[in-house]
């Protein structure tokens, strides 16, 4: 990996784009991007991932200054889309919770990136956009509808206008949104949160909210009900009641 780094400790992966100045979004970051998270589902160090951007800008979206003069070959364009949708299927589908720390600007691609994650903080100094109405663009609306709402989506793709990160706190789009050098300790801490649960609970809690996000509510609690049930079959759930009735921390094993 060039573009993507990847630091694991008590199991908590911290996945940072590293793709200086802007980390902006081209071919080669999608491509580490989708890898790195197929890779995170399958390790079993790794409960909770958190990704991040390297410098002030979480990330400043596509490539634009790449694009600009660029000549695209037969089905070129077409691969281009797939490859951005696979960037965010790829953070949707973890297997594992996924944490954004947002340490600046999340705009357009980096935007849908940051909204693609379970649980969202941010720094005093981030911001969200979708500035392609700027440059000739279009994408990201429905990424933003997920946690923005209608009016808000709409100025954003209208506009170009940037949210503060006081006003995505503001509006409870984002958990916490704290000064920069807090950032990553407040992320850390909930992550680590995370960790400390039984990896099976976490799974399933992430595959079950993932789901159920679509229907309605007769079929989603139905749902919920079939995962409770499978859940309680596994030794960990049996671990967490045992240690709830002794009065002791949980020891998880993942079965």
């Amino acid at each position: 990996m060039e573009l993507v780094k990847v630091e694991v400790a008590d199991f908590v992966a911290v996945v940072t784009m590293d793709a200086p100045p802007v980390n902006a979004v081209n071919a080669q970051l999608m491509d580490e991007m989708i890898q790195t998270f197929d890779q995170m589902s399958d390790r079993d160090d790794v409960r909770v991932v958190v990704v991040t951007g390297k410098g002030k800008i979480f990330c400043a979206g596509a490539d634009i200054k790449g694009r600009a003069n660029k000549v695209f070959e037969p089905g070129e364009r077409w691969a281009h889309s797939r490859r951005a949708r696979e960037l965010s299927y790829s953070i949707i589908e973890c297997k594992k919770p996924v944490l954004a720390a947002v340490n600046g600007p999340a705009l357009g691609a980096g935007m849908g990136i940051a909204v693609s994650c379970d649980i969202l903080l941010c720094s005093d100094n981030a911001s969200f956009g979708l500035p392609e109405v700027d440059v000739g663009l279009m994408g990201g609306g429905r990424h933003a509808m997920r946690v923005c709402g209608h009016s808000l989506t709409r100025r954003m793709m209208m506009t170009g206008d940037r949210i503060s990160g006081a006003e995505l706190y503001r509006r409870g789009i984002v958990e916490a949104c704290v000064p920069l050098e807090e950032l990553m300790p407040a992320t850390m801490e909930m992550a680590r949160r995370i960790a400390s649960k039984s990896p099976l609970a976490s799974r399933t809690a992430k595959n079950s909210a993932s789901t159920i996000e679509g229907m309605g509510l007769r079929d989603g609690y139905r749902f919920e009900q079939n995962m409770t049930a499978e859940l309680g079959q596994t030794n960990d759930s049996r671990e967490a009641m045992r240690a709830f009735a002794e009065k002791r921390p949980p020891v998880f094993t993942g079965t």
